[in-house]
């Protein structure tokens, strides 16, 4: 089947069987790296990208419900963010495999809330697993960016 559908403001067309996950095709056909597998089953966040607006973890989404679907991809996000220079500066980012998602999500709740408070932000990444900060760095670099403490 061929599918079509905006990516990172791109209009593609993809031809996969209805049931090929996402991620396997952002990754596969596509060549967009940035998106992880993590877990694979839904769990750590680590495939997370923008679906209309909404995170959603592409490690659980058919190709065959992504028909003219606009996807927003860790690559699709601008690298010289404020979110991309808070993160950098407070050292929110340590192995990687966590933070295209965690941007993601940080990304889809400061449009949602531009200044989400410390427990916003919390519950707002919670879908998000990271094994290496301890979340307090990434915690920090999102409330800089939502008080316009971050530069970028």
């Amino acid at each position: 089947m061929t599918v079509t559908m905006q990516i990172n403001g791109r209009k593609v067309q993809v031809q996969a069987t209805p049931d090929s996950r996402l991620l396997d095709v952002l990754r596969g056909e596509l060549g967009l790296k940035g998106t992880k597998e993590g877990c694979g089953e839904g769990e750590c966040g680590a495939c997370a990208v923008l679906i209309n607006g909404q995170v959603a973890n592409s490690c659980l989404l058919p190709l065959g419900q992504m028909e003219n679907a606009d996807i927003v991809t860790i690559e699709g996000l601008p690298a010289d963010s404020p979110l991309a220079a808070s993160f950098h500066a407070c050292f929110a980012a340590q192995c990687g495999i966590c933070t295209p998602g965690m941007m993601i999500a940080a990304t889809a709740l400061l449009n949602e809330h531009p200044q989400p408070t410390l427990e916003e932000i919390r519950w707002g990444l919670s879908g998000n697993l990271c094994r290496c900060t301890g979340y307090g760095r990434i915690y920090e670099a999102v409330l800089q960016v939502a008080t316009g403490a971050a530069h970028g």
